[in-house]
């Protein structure tokens, strides 16, 4: 009888870890761009210290920076590095080339998740570029050490989708097919990501009305369905992932993550930017934040959160163009927040509350320019280049169909493990 009641003991011992394993595991969903296009940057030590006091695991940074790396030094904080696009050409020339470049930037004291080849290359207006990446990769990849875990990638913008009216037709142009082909076989043959930025501000941005912000800032909305595919979208990030998704599923590479690089929303514009304001961008990145931790998922990949990095760490005050460019960040120079998103690490940090959700209309009004049904493509600077270029950037905007929401699944599934546990929990005492 003893005997039997420690065995049964040992196995609710195990079930319980695999429980625990369930609701504990660290959700390192959460990624930050951080951009140097600055005079007024704060020191190195001093960003590593903000950054060690949040819930941020993981940094981008689109050139090396062997400063803050240093200072970043024994944290858990891991590195999404970039190659510049200017060193592309290099790279691509000869391993040895790549081989010296991978020994003087590639950090030893701070883990590397993956390096990007070159930020929004195929759609950055330098032709030349295209062929020399795949070999760039290639070379790169060639230089890392044996056992390396880095992976090698590049980052794209959503210009290199021709479709994604509705999410399931999304497609990848044809005319990149030369050039991406190659690179999307490369990523499946070494399990590397594909690496995209999008900017469901940009989507509201062209199409101002109510019921388009609740979307984009995952508010209360009616919903809208991709009707090829029964889905049911409530917010523009899923259904711009979800674009990208088909996008790769259509051409074999289901097997391929993917990983936002970048996506943020600016907290101040000039008279003519809708929507950029303190109270949007709070809602829009505190929300993504809480969408992602759910892990929720998307409507055509349920209960898998993606890597996703925020557009960005601090403002770049010497950034040309409309002032959102200058508006990104979530920081200031001086360390502050712009705003709260809940990134705080402290134990029991509040998250952020819900912006009050603008009035939304049950059936859709007409348009305000050129969309008057399904999706819009919509062009804007992409603010994440360091390259100081104005690149083309495509994004989505959808209209309201009425749906009901899939968000339950999670819960659904969490409700299930607790209901084990308790069961366990009755067995034990009895």
């Amino acid at each position: 009888m003893g005997t039997r009641r420690r065995l049964d003991a040992a196995a609710i011992a195990g079930l319980l870890q695999v429980f625990l394993f369930h609701f504990a595991t660290p959700q390192s969903f959460i990624g930050v761009n951080y951009g140097t296009i600055a005079d007024n940057l704060p020191p190195a030590a001093s960003t590593a210290n903000l950054l060690k006091s949040t819930s941020i695991g993981k940094v981008r940074l689109y050139e090396p920076q062997p400063d803050l790396v240093a200072a970043l030094a024994g944290s858990s904080i891991s590195i999404l590095l970039g190659v510049p696009n200017a060193d592309v050409p290099n790279l691509a020339s000869s391993p040895a080339a790549a081989a010296s470049w991978a020994a003087a930037n590639i950090p030893t004291t701070v883990p590397v998740s993956a390096i990007s080849v070159g930020n929004e290359l195929l759609n950055s207006g330098d032709p030349s570029l295209a062929p020399q990446l795949l070999p760039a990769m290639q070379n790169l990849l060639a230089a890392l050490p044996a056992g390396s875990t880095t992976k090698i990638s590049t980052v794209h913008s959503m210009a290199v989708l021709s479709s994604s009216d509705p999410p399931s037709s999304g497609a990848f142009h044809a005319d990149l097919a030369g050039s991406l082909d190659p690179v999307l076989d490369f990523l499946h043959q070494n399990g590397a990501p594909f690496m995209i930025n999008p900017y469901p501000y940009f989507a509201y941005a062209s199409d101002t009305r109510p019921e388009t912000l609740a979307f984009c800032l995952f508010q209360p909305n009616p919903g809208r369905v991709d009707a090829a595919s029964g889905l049911s979208y409530t917010n523009m990030f899923d259904a711009q992932l979800d674009a990208i998704r088909a996008a790769l599923d259509a051409k074999g590479y289901s097997g391929v993550d993917i990983v936002i690089a970048e996506t943020g929303w600016p907290y101040k514009g000039d008279a003519d930017e809708a929507g950029a304001t303190v109270d949007n961008a709070k809602a829009y990145n505190g929300n993504l934040v809480a969408h992602l931790k759910s892990q929720v998922g998307t409507p055509r990949t349920p209960g898998k959160s993606v890597d996703t990095y925020i557009f960005a760490l601090y403002d770049e005050d010497l950034k040309g163009g409309p002032e959102s460019e200058r508006s990104f960040g979530l920081y200031r120079s001086d360390l502050t927040a712009n705003y709260d998103i809940g990134l705080a690490a402290a134990p029991g940090t509040a998250a952020p509350a819900t912006i009050t959700p603008v009035t939304v209309q049950s059936t859709p009004q007409p348009s305000r320019g050129m969309t008057p049904t399904g999706f819009c493509v919509t062009a804007a600077g992409v603010p994440g280049t360091t390259q100081g270029q104005q690149v083309p950037q495509t994004s989505s905007c959808y209209l309201p169909a009425g749906a009901v929401s899939r968000r339950a699944d999670a819960a659904v599934r969490r409700l299930v493990w607790l209901g084990v546990f308790l069961c366990l929990v009755t067995l034990v005492h009895k």
